[in-house]
């Protein structure tokens, strides 16, 4: 089983590589590295964001959620669609008129120096901590069921795994991902249809009997409305999956530089709309597949494993034979790879043009300067996955977004000041008040569960927003007009 899983990994990155030298070889310079030259075909950007968004951690932990919150995450994919509209329709739009390379510009024009570093710092460290634990889940995976038997240690597995993606991003950046994303996409996607038709011919179920198992099942409910103090209230998902996409889309320089290399704003807003669309049926797929594998188990007397995460890879390498595994393999390096590689290209990207100013560089330093970040950006994913890995969580996907909940807060704050208050603020003291805002939040869901029992979940983003959106307005000065 090792040995087929390592050969699967070495012939797909081969492809990545030879799809790299490929995009790479008319031009490497930063301005291919940053946004493509802004000539990406909107339709390939589209297929790419899916796997981007999507994550090894979807691929693994959106089945596993079935068994315990039923099919109530789709209240939150609603919440996505709406909030790629707004995104669509407010953001992009401010975008490509201030022609920016990152979207922190803004904050720096809108309010001073100060906002526009304390913006990308948050940036970097929300989308470091995220892309870690995403890349983490696929790593501990591999470890777990392929390298532990010949021995070798985590620390080199997730080495080797940031290697790989180092060797087919550093020449061209974004202008690669997209391309690659592409392919990865189409991969972990052919791989969850494979896989779910796999699982029914084991459980010998035809088309609409699958069909009749999976939404006949006391796991297919979406909607809660009765329950006020439950995650998994309807408004709360919702509004969570809206703003949740507003923060970790359109204020998050990842996601958007994708949309940026667009040849204009009619088709970054295609682009939006189409992907943003195409996560209903998506999502609902993984989580068909959820209850499909709790069937599998029950029909043949298997143990639910502990954690939710482990559900799928156990039964893929242990009881659903060759093909499953090698569907899998693919799906969790084509969903991790494609989510990786964005989010290293978009630090290294933040890092370059918001904190060492690199667009004021001449061209050959400012060259050799990304390609030193983009070294020791990968050196602080391997550190921050190597922290994660002490850190043992049921779910992965529930954490990475209670997290986001917290570290865009602020970026969610101040662009919504930004693009809606006309008035000024004291620069100065806006990482202050960044700071304070997130501190404020936690206090006050830990006093919302000692006090009155009740259960915050993602809807803390929306509360850490508008307190750093109000700690603005305290220090805001005379009026003036808005960009």
């Amino acid at each position: 089983m090792g040995i087929s899983i390592l050969i699967i990994i070495l012939t797909y990155f081969c492809i990545l590589l030879a799809i790299s030298h490929i995009v790479s070889r008319k031009s490497s310079d930063n301005a291919t590295f940053f946004l493509a030259n802004r000539q990406s075909p909107w339709y390939i950007v589209a297929i790419g964001m899916i796997g981007a968004s999507i994550s090894g951690v979807t691929f693994i932990s959106v089945p596993g959620m079935v068994g315990k919150f039923d099919m109530t995450y789709m209240q939150m994919v609603f919440g996505f669609v709406a909030g790629y509209f707004a995104v669509a329709y407010i953001l992009l739009p401010l975008y490509y008129k201030l022609n920016l390379t990152t979207i922190y510009g803004y904050l720096q024009q809108r309010f001073g120096l100060y906002s526009y570093k304390t913006g990308a710092s948050f940036f970097i460290l929300s989308k470091l901590i995220g892309a870690a634990a995403r890349l983490y889940l696929v790593a501990m995976i591999l470890q777990t069921f392929v390298f532990d038997q010949w021995g070798i240690p985590f620390w080199l597995t997730v080495s080797t795994i940031i290697l790989l993606i180092w060797a087919y991003t550093f020449r061209s950046g974004i202008k690669t991902v997209i391309w690659t994303d592409t392919l990865q996409t189409l991969s972990f996607l052919m791989a969850i249809i494979l896989i779910i038709c796999q699982v029914a011919s084991r459980m010998d179920l035809g088309v609409w009997q699958t069909i009749e198992a999976i939404t006949g099942n006391e796991h297919s409910r979406i909607f809660v409305f009765d329950d006020w103090t439950s995650r998994q209230h309807f408004v709360k998902q919702f509004l969570s999956g809206m703003f949740i996409t507003i923060v970790m889309t359109g204020l998050d320089q990842d996601m958007m530089q994708k949309n940026l290399t667009c040849r204009s704003l009619k088709d970054a807003r295609k682009n939006m709309i189409t992907y943003g669309f195409a996560f209903v049926p998506i999502n609902y797929i993984f989580l068909a597949l959820g209850i499909l594998l709790l069937l599998f188990m029950n029909q043949h007397g298997i143990d639910i494993p502990e954690k939710s995460d482990q559900i799928l890879p156990i039964l893929a390498t242990e009881y659903l034979g060759l093909p499953v595994l090698v569907f899998f393999t693919i799906g969790i390096i084509a969903a991790a790879f494609s989510s990786a590689d964005s989010a290293l290209t978009a630090l290294t990207t933040t890092t370059c043009v918001d904190l060492l100013n690199v667009e004021k560089q001449d061209p050959v330093e400012a060259k050799k300067t990304r390609k030193k970040v983009h070294i020791v950006i990968s050196i602080l994913f391997l550190a921050c996955i190597l922290i994660i890995n002490s850190v043992h969580q049921e779910n992965v996907l529930d954490t990475i977004y209670k997290v986001a909940s917290y570290t865009y807060g602020p970026l969610l704050g101040l662009f919504f000041f930004g693009l809606f208050q006309k008035k000024n603020i004291c620069d100065k003291l806006v990482p202050l008040v960044c700071i304070l805002a997130p501190l404020l939040s936690y206090a006050l869901e830990v006093l919302l569960f000692k006090a009155y029992d009740y259960r915050v979940g993602y809807e803390i983003l929306l509360c850490n927003g508008l307190l750093t959106a109000a700690g603005l307005f305290c220090i805001s000065k005379k009026k003036e007009q808005a960009i």
